[in-house]
C-alpha cells in the first residue's frame, strides 16, 4: 500500500512540475509590474522564497517596494490556488514546485534567494 501511495505522490509531483513548465507560473502581472519586479530583483531589494513568493531582502524597504511585493505575491497565490484546485492537490505542493523554479531562475540571474534557514543568499 505504501508503494502505491508513494507512486501516486511521485506522479502527482511530476504532473505539477509539467504543468508549471507548460504554463510558466501562470500568474498574470502587467508589463510594468514585471519590469518593476525585475528591476527590484536586479537591485537586490527583492528576492525569491522557497514557497514561490517574493520577499524583501533588507529590513529598510520603501513603501513602493512593499506594495510591489504584496501585488506580486497576491497574483502568484491566486494562480497557485487555481492550479491546485484544478489538479486536486494542495496549494503548498504547487508553491513548492513554483518556488523551486523561481529559485533556479534567480540563481541564473544572480538574484537573492531565501535559503531553508530563512537567510537571504546571492548565488
Amino acid at each position: 500500500m505504501r508503494s502505491n501511495f508513494t507512486r501516486r505522490i511521485v506522479l502527482q509531483r511530476a504532473g505539477l512540475i509539467a504543468l508549471a513548465a507548460l504554463f510558466g507560473l501562470m500568474f498574470v502581472v502587467t508589463p510594468s509590474v514585471a519590469n518593476d519586479l525585475d528591476d527590484a530583483r536586479n537591485a537586490g531589494v527583492i528576492g525569491e522564497r522557497p514557497d514561490g513568493l517574493v520577499g524583501a531582502v533588507g529590513s529598510s524597504v520603501p513603501a513602493n517596494i512593499l506594495s510591489l511585493i504584496e501585488s506580486v505575491n497576491k497574483a502568484r497565490l491566486e494562480s497557485y490556488r487555481a492550479l491546485a484546485e484544478k489538479e486536486g492537490t494542495r496549494v503548498e505542493a504547487v508553491q513548492a514546485v513554483a518556488g523551486q523554479r523561481q529559485i533556479e531562475k534567480a540563481v541564473q540571474n544572480g538574484w537573492y534567494v531565501m535559503d531553508a534557514g530563512g537567510s537571504w543568499r546571492k548565488r
